[in-house]
């Protein structure tokens, strides 16, 4: 028997963890042979309710669940981790502004940062859903300087999913059949998915679909993909995001297939331009769990202008919670 992995979730008591956690414990991320303990951070107040997750968790009686820790001190919760995914943020309440969402987030992230800094696995891969997710990332980063920017990413992978599905709905193909599809920049209403380099069943996608399609509903489509949901469901995307988060994490343990790339929220290179150490989503590929940057592609001025909105978007993010990056910020 294998010696248990670390999983720790934060927000585990939320709709996105009670969708991740049984999959979680199920082997859908690490597989049929390898036991995992399930480290569950939750604010005070929502801890009764993480208990009666955590019942039926056991009540599921999984052969690879080995022990479930909970608690709402994320240096107890991220102790020598593994894998972390931080779906637990505060929700835009009422009257607040972007600005206001990105201060109390800030706190939350800064502290969970310098939380994974000191007990975290040095190899722990970082995965941040919850919004602003990559300006959420960008705080945690900044406050773990012991870690690599390497070890965080913001999960863009649920915005790249939509695309792929709009354009195969479009084609009439099946998901499988789309490759190359890319979401440029900020998990936002304002995020740019690009089709200008992907292909469907071999041919290019823009000489399958006419370019009105792509500029006025393929595009305003996933951008607004997560209100279409709430809007039908009264409620925001749970099951999606639960799996998009185990196909990101899957791939950065695992590796992208050799004939695609995936959508990641990863610290800039500068890449295409866009200022160094910002959190922005790129086209990936991953080998050996090495992200690396899809380098080269032809970018023309439609797309350009695209890339530069969502860098001027996260510059402002950042600039706003910057008083509270660690030392390295």
């Amino acid at each position: 028997m294998k010696a248990p992995v670390n999983i720790a979730v934060s927000g585990a008591a939320g709709q996105i963890s009670y969708s991740l956690l049984f999959r979680l414990a199920a082997g859908d991320l690490l597989g049929q042979d390898q036991p995992i303990s399930l480290h569950l951070l939750e604010i005070p107040a929502a801890i009764p309710f993480l208990k009666g997750v955590v019942m039926e968790l056991n009540d599921c009686a999984f052969p690879l669940l080995h022990k479930v820790v909970v608690s709402d001190n994320p240096e107890v919760a991220f102790k020598q981790a593994d894998y972390v995914f931080l779906v637990g943020a505060t929700p835009r309440g009422p009257g607040m502004e972007r600005s206001d969402l990105l201060t109390a987030n800030a706190e939350i992230f800064s502290t969970q940062g310098k939380a994974l800094n000191k007990v975290a696995s040095r190899d722990v891969k970082v995965l941040v859903t919850g919004n602003p997710a990559n300006t959420n990332a960008l705080i945690a980063l900044n406050n773990a300087p012991d870690l690599s920017p390497d070890n965080f990413s913001a999960m863009t992978m649920l915005d790249h999913n939509r695309a792929k599905n709009q354009l195969a709905e479009k084609c009439g193909v099946l998901c499988s059949d789309v490759k190359n599809v890319i979401v440029w920049g900020n998990h936002s209403a304002g995020q740019y998915p690009d089709i200008h380099h992907a292909r469907v069943k071999g041919q290019e996608a823009l000489s399958l679909v006419d370019e009105a399609w792509f500029v006025d509903e393929f595009i305003p489509v996933v951008q607004q993909r997560g209100a279409a949901v709430i809007q039908a469901r009264g409620k925001s995307s749970a099951a999606s995001a639960a799996s998009a988060a185990l196909d990101l994490m899957r791939n950065w343990i695992y590796g992208t297939d050799e004939n695609d790339w995936i959508s990641m929220a990863i610290a800039s290179d500068g890449s295409y331009g866009i200022e160094k150490g910002l959190v922005f989503s790129y086209p990936v590929t991953i080998e050996d769990g090495k992200v690396s940057i899809v380098k080269g592609l032809p970018i023309n001025d439609f797309s350009l202008q695209r890339l530069r909105s969502n860098e001027a978007e996260l510059r402002e993010e950042r600039n706003a919670v910057r008083h509270l990056f660690g030392s390295e910020g």
